[in-house]
């Protein structure tokens, strides 16, 4: 009996993915470990690699498909022996399909005609019926606003491919849409939501929701750092930046302050024995949050070298499982922007996230004298079912002194 590869389920809250691309073809010897697919999963495009020895006898989800229930089987592999016979007797389950569009009237004055530009598709799927398109065709669209079902496509099957969203679109740019003159709208551009946009939106709502957010922020004085990171990088081959300085000193002050690595369950406080600090890298798709585990163990350089790798493969969508999901603490860096101060959203269920803004030079005051020194401006948003207002305290000043005292991070 050949063996159904499933839709793997590659984070806690994937209950469906998008088949973007198959690595090997029907036919084709496959071995455990081989990269068989990309999925598009709630955090970012991964690779899938097989469980077991055998050869791709049929693909049961075709490249491109949406929607992809968990746990559903996407492929039969035929295990030795076994040769392409055997698929007769495999049960096949239907293959996903899309929902059929919903179309929306929205109704005017009758003494005022709201004209709404349409767009006329010169070959319009039918309701219900699955799109064939490439993953590059349907990034595109995505980018240019197009609609995938206005489209006829050239590729093998009908499949749509990149030609047929330039040739629709232009240079590939965004469709303008027409808003009713009712609304008061300019005209504006759509941009379809993508599923890893969508699963950001839900989570970052829900943590707003059900977390009672409150706000400690401090001022630090980096001037030390500063120079002491300058001392660091002119050592030959090395390159760490002020970031790595701030998740090593989250990181140690967090050890000092074990009730702030805490995170909310309903029966019980979690506090974390090992810091694993997420650290919010942007992607094109939004945020994803790759892991520093037992960051608190690592140098600076150490630090410094992982991170750089983290966010690569972050970019690329090739981060690992268990290189995004889980972490203690969270922190997100906008310094680089030249943003004072912000306050983040808190990272569930994390019960704490540190939104670090550019270090700049200010006025203050020293010794009843005014002086200039570079400031750092660092605001902890923290869930109040897990850390109290006295513990965000404390870890903030714990931070802080280690930050305006950089030789303890090297120790």
């Amino acid at each position: 009996m050949p063996i159904q590869i499933l839709m793997p389920a590659l984070s806690p809250t994937m209950t469906e993915g998008n088949l973007t691309k198959w690595l090997k073809k029907e036919g084709e010897a496959v071995r455990a470990g081989d990269l068989i697919a990309e999925i598009e999963t709630d955090k970012a495009t991964m690779e899938v690699e097989a469980a077991d020895d055998g050869v791709l006898g049929k693909i049961l989800v075709p490249a491109g498909s949406e929607g992809v229930q968990v746990n559903t089987p996407i492929a039969l592999l035929l295990a030795e022996g076994e040769d392409r016979s055997a698929l007769s007797i495999a049960p096949v389950p239907s293959r996903p399909t899309l929902p059929a569009p919903v179309t929306k009237t929205v109704s005017a004055p009758a003494s005022t005609p709201v004209p709404v530009a349409a767009v006329a598709p010169s070959a319009v799927a039918a309701p219900g019926a699955r799109l064939a398109v490439s993953p590059l065709a349907r990034r595109l669209a995505q980018q240019a606003g197009v609609d995938l079902r206005s489209l006829r496509g050239s590729g093998p099957g009908g499949r749509i491919v990149k030609v047929d969203v330039e040739g629709r679109s232009g240079a590939v740019a965004p469709r303008a849409v027409s808003a009713p003159a009712a609304f008061g709208l300019p005209p504006y551009v759509e941009r379809p939501n993508s599923h890893i946009r969508k699963i950001v939106a839900r989570r970052l709502t829900e943590a707003k929701r059900d977390a009672p957010h409150f706000y400690l922020t401090i001022d630090c004085d980096i001037g030390s750092l500063n120079e002491v990171r300058r001392q660091m990088n002119e050592i030959e081959g090395m390159k760490v930046s002020v970031n790595d300085f701030i998740i090593r000193a989250a990181a140690l002050a967090l050890k000092q302050v074990p009730a702030a690595n805490a995170s909310w369950t309903e029966s019980a406080i979690r506090v974390y024995q090992s810091v694993d600090i997420s650290v919010a890298v942007a992607i094109p798709d939004g945020l994803i949050t790759p892991i520093l585990r037992a960051a608190e163990t690592k140098s600076i350089p150490a630090i410094s070298n992982e991170m750089k790798g983290l966010a690569e493969r972050a970019r690329a969508g090739k981060l690992k499982p268990e290189e995004f999901q889980g972490g203690t603490f969270s922190i997100s860096n906008l310094g680089m922007y030249g943003i004072r101060e912000f306050a983040a959203v808190i990272n569930p269920p994390q019960g704490a996230i540190l939104a670090v803004g550019a270090g700049e030079q200010r006025a203050v005051v020293r010794n009843g004298q005014l002086a200039v020194a570079t400031i750092m401006t660092c605001t902890l948003s923290v869930d109040h079912r897990v850390v109290d207002g006295a513990v965000g305290a404390e870890f903030l000043v714990a931070f802080k002194k280690l930050i305006e005292q950089p030789v303890r991070l090297l120790l």
